[in-house]
């Protein structure tokens, strides 16, 4: 039977060991800001090829499932990826050099926006079909259950994607088999461009795995400590060989669906309230403020990210383009005779 967790509100930093892990929260999701700003002006100099959908506005989220995800756990999502990538710890400019589809990136300029991959992170890539992550992420959980290794994949999704039938296949199997994945709905409220009440006949996404008993919540997704704790339930949860958990948590993104997208069909008055009322990075300094963190703090934190975020576009710029003799690399897997 799905429930209801009201989010957390004001939630008070009460010790050192407190600030000190906000502050690392703080700085996580102003990289992935500041980054995914700097990638939008790249695409718009030409810079970054093909598709680009930018995280602006959902940070708490990955940043928060990062925060409680053990050494080993997978990730797994669809295309707003750069988001989860950055908060799983990959070297952002490896990502900014395939971003612009050079040999520097993490896969060799070869994946571009959508389709980036690290093993050595946990990260199993965005995905450019929709949905299609969601049966992939089940099967990672099905690999960590038939292995024994207590890991648990944590497989995202957006509102868009929760109406695609594999998706509730992979309900289906994952509570049947027991298995140890976390699934979570990104709900940025849009889609491409169609709000969840014109397109979802249930708008309370947390509900849709209630006929396969997959226990959900609903989550504020702007409040990264909010992700947190029920991030943790959700991973307890699957960890202790109880089967799927669902989190939908309700955000906003900023920009447009892509690089493309003007996103006329929301009004500017909607977005400016979400910026100045729900932001996820300004909710959590104005947490850190009453927690008494100086001025100087969020100086340095923002002068260490905009020279990350430097470096990592200079790093993409004179890193070369793959060899065409690339294009016949990493295509099959030679198993060990």
């Amino acid at each position: 039977m799905a429930q209801t967790k009201k989010p957390t509100k004001g939630q008070e930093l009460t010790s050192v060991e407190d600030t000190d892990a906000a502050l690392k929260y703080y700085r996580d999701m102003l990289l992935i800001r500041r980054f995914e700003e700097r990638a939008g002006q790249l695409y718009g100099m030409g810079l970054i090829g093909g598709f680009c959908h930018l995280y602006i506005g959902q940070e708490a989220i990955a940043v928060g499932m990062q925060a409680i995800a053990k050494k080993g756990d997978q990730v797994i999502t669809g295309y707003r990826d750069h988001g989860h990538m950055l908060a799983g710890g990959m070297d952002p400019n490896e990502v900014m050099a395939e971003l612009t589809g050079r040999f520097g990136g993490s896969s060799h300029g070869k994946g571009g926006s959508m389709h980036m991959f690290s093993v050595e992170t946990g990260f199993f890539g965005g995905h450019g079909i929709v949905g299609a992550q969601v049966s992939l992420g089940t099967g990672l959980a099905l690999a960590n259950k038939y292995t024994g290794n207590g890991l648990v994949s944590y497989t995202y999704f957006g509102d868009g994607a929760s109406n695609q039938g594999q998706v509730y296949e992979s309900f289906n199997m994952a509570e049947l088999w027991s298995l140890p994945v976390v699934y979570v709905i990104e709900n940025n409220q849009y889609a491409m461009g169609t709000s969840v009440e014109r397109s979802a006949a249930e708008t309370e996404l947390f509900k849709r795995g209630a006929s396969f008993r997959i226990p959900g919540e609903q989550v504020d997704g702007m409040d990264v400590f909010a992700v947190m704790e029920a991030g943790a339930r959700a991973a307890e949860h699957a960890r202790s060989g109880k089967g799927p958990y669902l989190l939908e948590m309700k955000t906003y993104r900023y920009r447009g669906h892509s690089m493309s997208d003007p996103a006329k069909y929301r009004t500017k008055e909607e977005v400016d309230d979400v910026k100045k009322n729900r932001d996820p990075i300004d909710y959590l300094r104005d947490r850190l403020e009453k927690a008494k963190v100086p001025e100087d703090a969020f100086k340095a934190i923002d002068a260490e990210v905009k020279a990350i975020v430097a470096e990592a576009m200079e790093f993409a710029k004179n890193s070369p383009e793959p060899d065409p003799s690339e294009l016949y690399t990493d295509v099959y897997l030679e198993a060990a005779q």
